[in-house]
C-alpha cells in the first residue's frame, strides 16, 4: 500500500530542483534529504581525505553526515533544510571549502 494513502496525506503539487545538474521532483514539506532519497540518491557528500560517500545517518541534524551544498551555501544539513522550488543542490566534497 502507498504510505500517502495510509496517512491520507495530500501533498501539494510537486516542483523541480536540481541535484548535480540533474532535475529531480520534490514535494512541499520535504527536506532536501527526503527529496534526494525519494529520487534514489543515497549519498551526496564525500569525506575529507579518504573521499568516502556519506548521506543521512541520524536524520535529526546531530551527526553532520548529510552535509550538502544548497544554492551555493555549503555545510547545509540535508535532513533539516526544507527543499524549495528551484533549489540547486550539489554534492559536497569534504568540508565544502575551496581548499578541500
Amino acid at each position: 500500500m502507498n504510505p500517502l494513502e495510509l496517512a491520507r496525506a495530500r501533498p501539494g503539487e510537486d516542483f523541480t530542483v536540481t541535484f548535480d545538474g540533474r532535475p529531480l521532483a520534490a514535494l512541499p514539506g520535504q527536506t532536501v534529504a527526503a527529496a534526494l532519497w525519494a529520487a534514489g540518491v543515497t549519498s551526496w557528500r564525500s569525506t575529507r581525505g579518504a573521499g568516502r560517500p556519506r548521506g543521512v545517518f541520524c536524520g535529526i541534524g546531530v551527526c553532520f553526515d548529510c552535509l550538502v551544498t544548497v544554492n551555493g551555501q555549503a555545510n547545509q544539513r540535508a535532513c533539516l533544510v526544507p527543499v524549495r522550488p528551484g533549489d540547486v543542490i550539489r554534492t559536497q566534497e569534504g568540508t565544502g571549502g575551496d581548499d578541500d
